[in-house]
C-alpha cells in the first residue's frame, strides 16, 4: 500500500492506510547524554524526550563545538536548496564556494535534519517527496513519496515526525524514519509552516502565514488546545522561544518585526518593529541573542534575549533578500539564503560584516548549515537542543 496521501482522500482513509502499511514508530536510534533533572522537571517534561542540559536555556545544548557523535562524521557543508531552480547547491564551508549543484526534485523548500542527526531532509514540496542526504558522504537517497512537504519537524521524544502539508491545512504526524503517515491533524488555518517547541515538549506552537493566525497543539495528543488570530494583516513566518521557554517571537512578514507572545496562555504580549519582511529566526550559539532575517529591507537585527530589544542592525550592502538559514557550528556565521536574489549570504556573527555572498540558483529558501552542535533535532533548518 502507497505511502502517498493526497489532498482529497479523508483523514479516516489517511489514518487507515498509514496504520495499515507502517510499523509501529522505532525508537530512536543516536544515543543521547542525559543530564540530572529535579523531580520537578522530570515529570512535567514530555515522556521520552531528554532532559534538559539547562532547565534555564533550552539552547545549553548548542555551545560551540558540543556535536554529537552522529553529527560529527557529517561533511561541513551548506546545503541550499534552490525553489525555483528545482537544484541543491552545495557550499564548502571552509572556502565559501559551490562545490556542486544537484536535481532536488520539484520546488524543494527547506533543508532539514532528522530528530536522530543521521539524516538531511529535502522538503521536495511540489514534487511530494523527501530526499534523503547521507550527512557523512553528502550522497542523495531513494525519494519518499510524501504530499507537500513545505516543512518538516519532529517531536521531542524522537517519535514522530509531523509534515506541514499546506495544501491538506494539516499536519500529519508520520514514521520518524520510512515517513509513513499515523495520524493527520486538521488545523483549521492557511498556510501552516513553521513552529516551535515549549521547554518541556508538552506543546508546540506553529504559524499559518495565509490566515494570520498561531495554532497550541499538545503534542502527546496530537490535537489542536488553542489558536490566536494575529492581529490586523499578519502573516507569521519562522517562530522561536525564548532561552528561558518563557516567551515566543513569532515573525511576521506583512507587520515587519516580531509579535512576542505569552505560549501558556496564546495571548500577545506586545509587538516589536524590526525591518520589512521580518522572516527568520536564530539564537546565537551563546543565548544571548536572536537573529531576525529582514528579507524586504535586505537586513539583519539582533534583539538581546536579557532586555527584549534591538540592539543592533546590520544593512547587507546592495540589494539584498536574507530569508532562511542558521548559524555555523562554532557561532562565528550567521548563513542566510537570499530568496530573490540567486545568492547565500555568510555573514560575521561578531562584527555584521557580510564575509560571502556566494551565487547560487533560482529563489534558495530553507538553507541549512550542518553539521551544527545539540543532541537531538526538532526540524526545519536546525532546531537543536
Amino acid at each position: 500500500m502507497t505511502r502517498l496521501l493526497t489532498a482529497t482522500v479523508t483523514t479516516a482513509s489517511i489514518l487507515l492506510a498509514g496504520c495499515a502499511s507502517a510499523p509501529a514508530p522505532a525508537e530512536p536510534r543516536t544515543p543521547v547524554p542525559s543530564a540530572e533533572p529535579s523531580a520537578k522537571t522530570a515529570t512535567t517534561l514530555l515522556p521520552g524526550m531528554p532532559p534538559p542540559i539547562d532547565p534555564a536555556d533550552v539552547y545549553a545544548a548548542d555551545r560551540p563545538g558540543n556535536l554529537a557523535a552522529a553529527a560529527a562524521r557529517a561533511k561541513p557543508l551548506v546545503y541550499v536548496p534552490n525553489f525555483g531552480s528545482d537544484t541543491l547547491s552545495v557550499i564548502d564551508l571552509r572556502t565559501y564556494k559551490v562545490i556542486r549543484t544537484v536535481p532536488a526534485g520539484h520546488g524543494p523548500q527547506h533543508l532539514v535534519p532528522s530528530w536522530d542527526l543521521r539524516t538531511l531532509w529535502i522538503n521536495d514540496n511540489a514534487g511530494n517527496t523527501l530526499i534523503p542526504i547521507d550527512p557523512a558522504t553528502g550522497r542523495l537517497g531513494r525519494r519518499v513519496p510524501v504530499t507537500d512537504p513545505y516543512n518538516l519537524y519532529f517531536t521531542p521524544d524522537g517519535k514522530f515526525a509531523m509534515v506541514m502539508a499546506e495544501s491538506l491545512r494539516a499536519i500529519v504526524f508520520s514514521d520518524p524514519h520510512t515517513m509513513a503517515p499515523r495520524h493527520l491533524l486538521p488545523v483549521g488555518c492557511d498556510g501552516i509552516n513553521h513552529a516551535d517547541f515549549s521547554a518541556d515538549g508538552r506543546y508546540f506552537i506553529a504559524t499559518c502565514e495565509f490566515s494570520g493566525d498561531l495554532v497550541k497543539i499538545d503534542t502527546a495528543a496530537q490535537r489542536v488546545v488553542a489558536r490566536l488570530h494575529l492581529p490586523g494583516h499578519a502573516m507569521p513566518q519562522d517562530i522561536k522561544i525564548s532561552p528561558d521557554g518563557q516567551t515566543w517571537y513569532v515573525a511576521d512578514m506583512q507587520t515587519s518585526g516580531l509579535w512576542i507572545i505569552d505560549g501558556d496562555r496564546l495571548t500577545v504580549r506586545t509587538f516589536l518593529p524590526t525591518g520589512d519582511g521580518a522572516h527568520g529566526l536564530y539564537p546565537s550559539r551563546d543565548s544571548r541573542y536572536l537573529y531576525v532575517a529582514n528579507r524586504g529591507a535586505g537586513s539583519v537585527s539582533v534583539l538581546d534575549f536579557r532586555t527584549g530589544k534591538v540592539v543592533s542592525t546590520w544593512q547587507l550592502p546592495g540589494h539584498a533578500s536574507p530569508d532562511m538559514g542558521g548559524v555555523s557550528a562554532d557561532g562565528r556565521v550567521l548563513w542566510l539564503s537570499g530568496r530573490y536574489d540567486h545568492e547565500v549570504y555568510a555573514i560575521d556573527t561578531a562584527t555584521g560584516r557580510l564575509i560571502a555572498r556566494i551565487p547560487v540558483g533560482t529563489e534558495p529558501h530553507g538553507l541549512c548549515v550542518w553539521p551544527q552542535p545539540g543532541r537531538y533535532s526538532l526540524g526545519h533548518t536546525g532546531i537543536l537542543r
